[in-house]
């Protein structure tokens, strides 16, 4: 079976996710106990985008997270690195437009969008300051970037209990009902070694994006952050030198 390691070989990683793109969608609504859905709705209200807007969904998959935006009549681009997945997903919604890109290295022209928006997909990047670059050179100025990514639990307890859940309950559900469990231990294993959410607010900040904040949800499983791209970035300067807006924490309740 095709599983990647944590050193994130951009072939592996998309030979791993081509093998479980035809019950991608089915296995995450089992392990997060249908939460991916709830998580995506949250994330869809922080882009926050309009008719007349045009979105990328970076490591969009099979486009079960740009369907909001196309049935909101958003122009929306859903981009992988995965052609696996996005077969799955053209066959089911020709009417989206994907296309294979890798994140570090985008086909698409500076400030072409207003919204830039990736769901648990910057952890399996190999270089994610990297790709961070890349996003804000996409984004129109001015524009937003959301970011929902596995974190940790803010509560000892809680961040224990999902520990254990991660590292023996995952590997064994996902033994009944994926086709590829491996790419589940590494899951598990890529979520234990990501930064927590500090961290990788400090990551937007150095990338240029300010106003960033974060939202935890389900106490630290997750946190969606955001950041704004400088509108000062339309003359020319580079946002990376510009003074950073220091992190704020929208929440650190779990959210029911």
């Amino acid at each position: 079976m095709n599983r990647a390691s944590l050193d994130k070989r951009p072939d592996e990683v998309a030979a791993m996710f081509d093998d479980v793109a035809p019950k991608y969608d089915v296995v995450n609504d089992v392990l997060s106990m249908g939460q991916t859905r709830r998580w995506r709705r949250i994330v869809v209200d922080a882009v926050d985008a309009v008719p007349g807007q045009r979105v990328l969904d970076l490591a969009a998959g099979t486009g079960t997270s740009s369907e909001p935006y196309a049935d909101a009549g958003i122009d929306v681009v859903a981009c992988d690195f995965s052609l696996g997945m996005l077969r799955v997903g053209k066959r089911r919604r020709p009417d989206i437009d994907f296309i294979a890109g890798d994140a570090t290295n985008l086909p698409f022209a500076d400030n072409s969008f207003d919204a830039t928006t990736i769901s648990f997909g910057l952890r399996n990047i190999n270089e994610p300051k990297k790709a961070l670059a890349e996003m804000l050179r996409v984004t129109k100025p001015g524009g937003r970037l959301v970011i929902a990514e596995f974190s940790h639990p803010v509560v000892p307890l809680w961040r224990t209990m999902y520990t254990e859940y991660l590292m023996r309950a995952l590997p064994a559900i996902a033994t009944k009902v994926s086709s590829n469990p491996d790419a589940y231990v590494y899951l598990a294993e890529s979520i234990r070694a990501w930064p927590d959410q500090d961290e990788l607010g400090g990551w937007l900040g150095g990338s240029g994006f300010t106003d960033v904040a974060y939202r935890n949800l389900n106490g630290g499983i997750v946190a969606v952050h955001r950041g704004t791209k400088p509108r000062a970035a339309a003359g020319g300067a580079d946002p990376r030198r510009m003074p950073q807006a220091r992190l704020r924490k929208k929440s650190t309740r779990a959210v029911n």
